[in-house]
C-alpha cells in the first residue's frame, strides 16, 4: 500500500514519462516527414536561399541533413523507450510490486538505452558538422550557428548508465529475495 505523497509523486512521474514520450513520438513525426520533405523540395529551398542571400550561397546539403535527420531520429526514438521503461516500472512500484524480474530487466535495458544514447550524441554531432558549416557560410545577423561540437564526455550521464546496471543488479536480487521469501511463507 502507498501512501498519499507517494500517490502524487507516482502520478507525477507516469505523467512526466507520457508527456515526454508523446513529445518524443511528435519528434520522430516531424523528422519522419520534414526529412523527405526537405529532399524533394531542395531545389526550390536552393533558390530561396539564392534569392534572399545570393548566388554565393552553396546549394544545401541535402545528403548531410538527411544523415542529421536520421542520427536525431534514432537519438529521440531511444529517449522514447527509456521513458517507456521507466514508466513500466513506476505502474509497477503504484500496485505495490517493484521487486520484480520484469524491472531488473528494465533497468538493465535502461542503462544499454542511455549508454546507446551517449554513442548516438557523438554521431550525431559528426553529423551536424556539414551541415552547421554549410549554414555558417549564409551572412545573416538572424543566424548564428555554432561548428563547435567537441562537448566531450558526459561524465553524469556515464555515471547514470552505471547507476542503472548496479540498480538492475540490485532489483535482481531484490526479486530473488523475494521469492525465497515467499517460498518458505
Amino acid at each position: 500500500m502507498t501512501d498519499k505523497p507517494n500517490d502524487i509523486l507516482l502520478l507525477a512521474g507516469k505523467v512526466l514519462t507520457i508527456l515526454m514520450q508523446g513529445l518524443m513520438a511528435c519528434a520522430a513525426l516531424t523528422l519522419i516527414i520534414v526529412g523527405p520533405l526537405a529532399a524533394v523540395m531542395s531545389d526550390t529551398i536552393n533558390a530561396e536561399m539564392v534569392a534572399d542571400y545570393g548566388s554565393k550561397v552553396a546549394p544545401m546539403p541535402i545528403s548531410a541533413i538527411l544523415a542529421l535527420f536520421a542520427c536525431a531520429l534514432v537519438a529521440v526514438v531511444l529517449v522514447f523507450f527509456f521513458f517507456g521503461k521507466l514508466r513500466a516500472i513506476i505502474s509497477s512500484v503504484a500496485e505495490g510490486e517493484p521487486f520484480l524480474p520484469e524491472n531488473a530487466n528494465r533497468i538493465n535495458a535502461m542503462a544499454w538505452l542511455l549508454a546507446a544514447l551517449q554513442v548516438a550524441k557523438f554521431v550525431l554531432g559528426a553529423a551536424a558538422v556539414p551541415v552547421a558549416t554549410w549554414a555558417s557560410t549564409i551572412e545573416s545577423e538572424d543566424l548564428h550557428i555554432s561548428t563547435d561540437f567537441s562537448s566531450g564526455f558526459d561524465l553524469t550521464s556515464i555515471l547514470m548508465v552505471v547507476v542503472l546496471f548496479i540498480l538492475a543488479r540490485v532489483f535482481r536480487h531484490g526479486a530473488a529475495m523475494r521469492a525465497d521469501l515467499e517460498g518458505t511463507v
